[in-house]
């Protein structure tokens, strides 16, 4: 058994269990109970566990979202502009795409309006629209709904009726989390899911914004999973373990 095989192995036992012990899986595995302590070294410091005497436990946080849009963009800043930029080199001319509401999808629009690109943009994010100037080559068609400041955009079913209406290229969708054992991804609200359903279901390419932390977070409501997406779009490479993971979904990573 690989490295990376050994250490799937042991998270989903954390998962189901929540705990290990090292005896066990020395046992359970047949390598010594050195190499097993080095395996949850690894994974510790990679913040997938968090090491106990004589074992380890799990620490996959869920998170609640309390904090608005534009404080999320101010966190982690330099990493979220490299997936953004990296988004942006793939918007073509004439390209209509969707921007859900997300801190990175914030991003991504300051260099759409920037470089003045010539696409129609889609978007539930109401913040947009004082990036927009009356020169613009960018034909944005707006989502109206109930407005979430958590979300930073509007969503419900309001909003779900007129995004049914159109239709577009490509779509950029921002996630509370990943869960790796199963591919679902999630979202903090409950009506966001449901947006975020709506936008994936008009979109001919669909590409998930996810710095890697998100693949040790969870958020409370699933909306998708990993192999509705064309591409997962990150800040860099992931770890072994995670990558290991990965390779079990047909998606691309960028």
């Amino acid at each position: 058994m690989f490295i990376e095989e050994r250490h799937k192995h042991i998270l989903d036992i954390l998962e189901r269990d929540g705990k290990v012990l090292v005896k066990d899986l020395s046992t359970q595995f047949e390598v010594s109970e050195s190499m097993i302590r080095k395996d949850l070294q690894f994974l510790e410091k990679n913040n997938l566990l968090q090491r106990t005497y004589g074992g380890a436990i799990n620490i996959k946080r869920t998170i609640v979202n309390g904090e608005s849009l534009f404080k999320r963009v101010e966190k982690n800043t330099n990493l979220k502009e490299i997936i953004a930029k990296k988004a942006y080199e793939l918007i073509k001319k004439d390209d209509i795409i969707f921007l859900d509401a997300s801190s990175i999808s914030y991003l991504l629009a300051k260099l759409i309006t920037q470089n003045n690109t010539n696409i129609t943009l889609i978007t539930n994010m109401v913040e947009i629209s004082s990036m927009i100037n009356l020169n613009s080559n960018i034909h944005v068609i707006f989502i109206g709904g109930d407005y979430n400041p958590l979300v930073g955009g509007n969503i419900g079913s309001r909003s779900i009726e007129q995004i049914k209406l159109y239709r577009c290229t490509k779509a950029f969708i921002g996630c509370g989390g990943i869960d790796l054992r199963d591919g679902s991804i999630s979202t903090c609200e409950s009506e966001d899911a449901g947006t975020k359903k709506a936008i994936m279901k008009i979109s001919k390419e669909l590409f998930l914004l996810a710095p890697n932390e998100r693949f040790n977070l969870d958020g409370i409501f699933n909306f998708s999973n990993i192999t509705d997406f064309h591409s997962i779009i990150t800040e860099t490479t992931p770890n072994n373990t995670i990558m290991a993971l990965l390779e079990q979904y047909d998606v691309n990573l960028i």
